[in-house]
């Protein structure tokens, strides 16, 4: 469902640039609003979610999926934690789908998907894995990195049951906002998978704002 905001760039609290293939990790307050943007258009943004104050608790694709009983996520979609808890509700969608089911690339999958000399390929894995060893304060280990988000990517369910990585649907400036229901933990690897065209063989950057 497409949804446009009301929120102005101008007015944010923070607002930070995300290069290609790089991450970001910090904390959103209950009742603050985030804008993931796509600043070129065809890039995937890989991100998950955890309580702030427990990190145990995280974003949950299967109690998300089931309960909204939908696969994909868009606006009025509801971000449930692992104890079923809502994390973030999306408010806005100007993408109008976003992935549950893709996962992140890692040089495993790099390796089993595409070619053993892929192995070493930079990956969202790499980017979280980073994000949380210089950040020991937010209290995340690898344990702790399960199901994600892909937000703009486009992964289709084939009549057989099976995925597809397809070109993405996004475009430059399209955005999606998420409110926040409890203070939490955002940890976002900006995809600089090259093997398949969930970035259109080309990472761009993506933009993060967030209003009180």
């Amino acid at each position: 469902m497409i949804i446009a905001s009301t929120l102005r760039p101008e007015n944010a609290v923070h607002r930070t640039t995300v290069d290609a293939g790089d991450h970001f990790i910090g904390i959103v307050k209950a009742g603050q609003t985030l804008r993931i943007r796509d600043l070129e258009g065809n890039q995937a943004a890989d991100t998950l979610f955890f309580n702030a104050h427990d990190t145990a608790e995280r974003y949950s694709a299967m109690d998300t999926v089931r309960e909204q009983g939908a696969l994909y996520l868009t606006a009025g979609s509801r971000l449930l934690s692992s104890e079923g808890r809502l994390l973030l509700t999306i408010t806005a969608d100007t993408c109008g789908r976003h992935d549950t089911l893709g996962g992140a690339c890692a040089s495993e999958s790099n390796t089993v998907r595409y070619d053993l000399e892929k192995r070493h390929m930079h990956s969202c894995r790499d980017n979280w894995m980073q994000a949380i060893a210089d950040h020991p304060e937010y209290g995340i280990t690898k344990r702790d990195i399960t199901h994600n988000i892909n937000f703009f990517m486009n992964v289709p369910v084939t009549a057989e049951g099976g995925l597809t990585f397809e070109d993405g649907i996004s475009a430059p400036d399209k955005y999606v906002e998420m409110l926040a229901a409890m203070d939490v933990v955002v940890l976002v690897s900006n995809c600089p998978q090259l093997n398949n065209p969930c970035n259109g063989y080309n990472p761009t950057p993506i933009e993060l704002l967030v209003w009180d």
